[in-house]
């Protein structure tokens, strides 16, 4: 019996539009039929050449109106998914987009609208949530085992970058381009974690070093601290600017402690909710008892596993690993740590739509400036690596 199979479009054929071009001609998506491809950058389109059953497009609306896709995967910069999306939806089309869901609140509001007006299937590319270990993490928080929750904190330094790498394209690490550094390129991800198992926080205090171990305007290293209504907080830390890098989850309860690190969940749980061993116990010098459990399970191929979920969803319907309206949550987050930095003061959630757009275009347009500036000084000496080192020495 033949398998069902979604006929899809991809849209971008950059490093991840390409990625999932190959997942799929691989065969790891079998409910996936790639029957288009779209790119503004004719050699972007070459990948196609072998398989002459797949048309090929210089412009998304093309591919709309070809009558080819029922389904399309948008991996284009951030600035255009939530655009290209609704246009999408507008057709009677299904999407699964790339993170991060867009660079602004407002436009992400807006698509998340489009989609449920259209009727149509919305996923988005949130392949970190089929790591067993998150997931596993999830259920210990939701289903309350870890009692009331107190703590977060993610030091997520592992994205470490090179310059060499921000040099790789005008548009990257730019506000213009991408529309942030780290929180909107590398963090996504973890952003969506920290929403999905513990929740969105009621408001930010933030700090992010703008440019500070790159040559970039953009942010490249970030300090977040969150508070929520029943007095948990959390700290979300993240740099490409460090080496080696640190992945380590800790969250904390009254009925114990988790943390995800080099490939395990360790599992702490009191045999006394913390709240109540503290006013009950005789003696000052004393802690609940504990059990431990420990969990290892190797994280599956992500991508393609989300791919499918979502072509199984517009299929038959089928839960999606995750629903694209979610993709607002994590942007809420990385919004209003931007506005806190600017503002130099503490932001509630939801963001203020408009003050964050005016602020992020007065990133926009001070970057534009110093570009100039910069080549009108094009014959100055550039800092050597030694000037760099001194530049950047830490000083006690």
């Amino acid at each position: 019996m033949e398998t069902k199979q979604i006929k899809l479009g991809i849209i971008g054929m950059g490093n991840m539009g390409s990625g999932h071009f190959r997942n799929v001609m691989s065969g790891k998506c079998p409910s996936v039929k790639i029957t288009a491809i779209a790119d503004s950058n004719p050699e972007k389109l070459k990948i196609a050449e072998e398989y002459p059953e797949i048309a090929v497009f210089d412009d998304a609306e093309k591919l709309f109106n070809s009558g080819l896709v029922d389904s399309v995967l948008i991996a284009v910069p951030h600035y255009d998914h939530p655009v290209i999306a609704i246009k999408a939806f507008r057709h009677g089309i299904n999407v699964i987009t790339e993170k991060p869901a867009g660079v602004y609140t407002r436009q992400v509001r807006e698509m998340n609208e489009a989609a449920e007006n259209s009727g149509m299937k919305f996923g988005i590319m949130f392949n970190q949530r089929t790591n067993p270990l998150y997931a596993k993490a999830r259920e210990i928080v939701q289903s309350g085992q870890l009692g009331e929750t107190k703590r977060l904190v993610w030091i997520i330094t592992n994205w470490y970058r090179t310059q060499a790498y921000y040099d790789s394209g005008s548009w990257r690490a730019t506000w213009k381009g991408e529309g942030g550094g780290v929180l909107l390129n590398q963090a996504p991800h973890n952003l969506d974690l920290w929403q999905w198992i513990f929740g969105v926080p009621s408001k930010i205090r933030a700090f992010c070093g703008f440019g500070k171990y790159h040559k970039i305007s953009v942010e490249d290293d970030v300090t977040i601290y969150g508070e929520y209504d029943n007095g948990a907080t959390a700290t979300f830390i993240s740099t490409t600017g460090e080496a080696p890098g640190t992945n380590r989850l800790e969250i904390s309860g009254d009925k114990g402690k988790i943390v995800i690190e080099d490939g395990k969940l360790k599992w702490w749980k009191l045999a006394v909710p913390e709240r109540e061993f503290c006013f009950t116990a005789k003696e000052g010098f004393v802690s609940p008892q504990t059990t431990y459990e420990e969990f290892s399970e190797q994280a599956p191929e992500g991508h393609p596993r989300v791919l499918e979920a979502f072509a199984r969803s517009v299929l038959n319907g089928t839960k999606m690993i995750a629903d694209g309206t979610e993709g607002i949550n994590s942007l809420s987050i990385s919004n209003a740590a931007y506005l806190s930095a600017w503002t130099d003061d503490w932001v509630k959630l939801p963001v203020n739509e408009k003050e964050f757009e005016e602020y992020l275009e007065k990133q926009v347009i001070l970057e534009k400036d110093r570009n100039e500036e910069k080549k009108g000084s094009e014959n100055k000496e550039a800092e050597n690596p030694e000037q760099l080192k001194e530049r950047w020495k830490v000083r006690w």
